[in-house]
């Protein structure tokens, strides 16, 4: 980029907002001042000299009436001696008049009745004395200076009366007029100007407000709303800016509880995992020898310990993912995902509890592992909250999972609350889970637009139904 051009561009990146509006109101008035001032210009002009044809016509035909030329020419010989016949004797003390007669060859001459600078007359007038045109009327320089000529036929064949009057008062009015026309649109822009420069700083009083809110916000990162004024762009602007506040905290609220509800779940796995741990430590520091059922015991709860932090880490990974389903997905059998699913949890569940599956073709587009990870979970609390020898009841028809248990189900003031995050009923609290699978389970179903419920069952348990959408094929 050359020199030139980044002076330019920083110059208008330096412009306000402010700035930009008065100079676009200014031109604005400018070019509406001057094409009013024009259009007055050349009207005023046209009506001036339309006016000054119609006087020099109207004088011209009434001199024209008595008029014949032996009559003027004894006139001239009477006043030969001034020079002419002076133009007050006619009528017309602020013009000149002249007779335009045909002579026998065809030609024309021309009689001036004032003194003076004599008219420079010609053609026009000569067809008008002939008769081959009603009258004319134009414009011709005498000594340097304009003259409006009209001329009229005479009563006389063969004669046209002629009165010529100076366009210097006229042209003097038109550059006045121009003068005043210039100074006035010279004081509207100035006006103008003010005016939207004033306009501009009261209508953006909102946008800088809005901006000096944002950049306090940067600097002391608290999300305060800002007051809402109107139903304008700016109103609207400060609105959604608010919203904006609003998802901010709300989001900064559920990183902080999440936090929070993560140090808490941490502790007491870590704590007991500490505790065994030292007690191993301690009896190998003494040489007291634990009895073997003793230290299987310790060491199996260790494990335990350590698998439950394995899976309460992973569901938090899983639950702080907050991208969209990735670009790269395939199509999913859902069938065949319950079925991985369902093996998974036999094989932790033992032989106490009985698991039924009835599932339909029904295929999707989507993260497999994702899936088998909801189908996993929804299975898994069904089977923790079944009884010894109870059975869950599972079904799979056009995409809807049903999962039924035989518990105690979830009680109407607990159903709004399953799926959030660590959330835990008083009567589970006492029982191994972190309060994350259902939440894993609303999130995988919310990324692939599909939905889960929890409500009653008809078992007397509880019932959870994941649908999905796709199709049988």
């Amino acid at each position: 980029m050359s020199l030139d051009a980044r002076v330019d561009h920083r110059f208008r990146y330096r412009r306000s907002l402010a700035s930009r509006v008065t100079l676009l109101t200014t031109i604005a008035v400018g070019i509406a001042v001057t094409l009013v001032a024009t259009g007055a210009y050349l009207t005023a002009r046209h009506q001036l000299r339309a006016t000054l044809d119609d006087t020099l016509l109207e004088r011209a035909q009434a001199a024209a009436s008595p008029v014949y030329v032996e009559e003027l020419e004894a006139y001239l010989d009477q006043f030969s001696v001034t020079g002419g016949l002076p133009a007050w004797a006619l009528g017309a003390a602020d013009a000149k008049v002249a007779l335009v007669a045909v002579s026998g060859n065809g030609g024309a001459y021309t009689i001036q009745l004032n003194r003076g600078s004599r008219l420079d007359l010609g053609a026009p007038e000569a067809a008008v004395a002939r008769g081959d045109a009603p009258s004319s009327v134009r414009t011709i320089s005498v000594d340097g200076t304009p003259y409006r000529v009209a001329a009229v036929p005479a009563t006389r064949p063969g004669v046209a009366v002629v009165v010529a009057q100076s366009l210097e008062p006229t042209e003097r009015v038109l550059v006045k007029l121009g003068i005043v026309s210039l100074l006035f649109g010279l004081a509207g822009m100035i006006a103008a100007g003010i005016a939207g420069w004033a306009v501009a700083r009261s209508g953006l009083r909102p946008v800088r407000r809005l901006t000096a809110k944002a950049e306090e916000i940067s600097r002391t990162q608290e999300l305060d709303t800002i007051p809402v004024e109107g139903g304008d762009e700016i109103a609207r602007l400060s609105a959604a800016f608010n919203q904006m506040m609003l998802s901010l905290a709300a989001s900064r609220d559920r990183e902080r509880r999440l936090v929070a509800d993560a140090g808490h779940e941490l502790r007491t796995p870590l704590t007991s995992l500490r505790t065994n741990l030292d007690l191993l430590a301690q009896a190998d520091q003494s040489g007291v020898v634990l009895p073997e059922g003793a230290r299987a015991e310790l060491l199996g709860d260790v494990r335990g310990q350590v698998e439950e932090l394995t899976t309460l880490v992973g569901d938090l990974v899983e639950l702080a993912r907050d991208e969209p389903l990735a670009q790269v997905i395939e199509s999913v059998e859902l069938a065949d995902v319950l079925e991985a699913a369902v093996t998974r949890v036999r094989r932790r569940a033992g032989s106490g509890i009985l698991i039924e599956v009835a599932a339909e073709p029904w295929t999707t587009i989507g993260d497999p592992s994702a899936i088998e990870r909801a189908y996993t979970n929804v299975l898994d609390n069904a089977v923790k909250w079944s009884p010894a020898g109870g059975t869950v009841h599972v079904t799979l028809v056009r995409g809807v999972l049903t999962v039924d248990d035989e518990g105690p189900g979830i009680a109407e003031a607990d159903l709004p609350h399953v799926f959030e995050r660590f959330w835990r009923s008083e009567e589970s609290r006492s029982m191994p889970g972190s309060g994350l699978g259902l939440s894993i389970v609303a999130q995988v179903a919310q990324r692939h637009s599909g939905s889960v419920r929890a409500e009653r069952s008809p078992y007397g348990g509880a019932r959870f139904v994941l649908a999905l959408p796709g199709d049988p094929s």
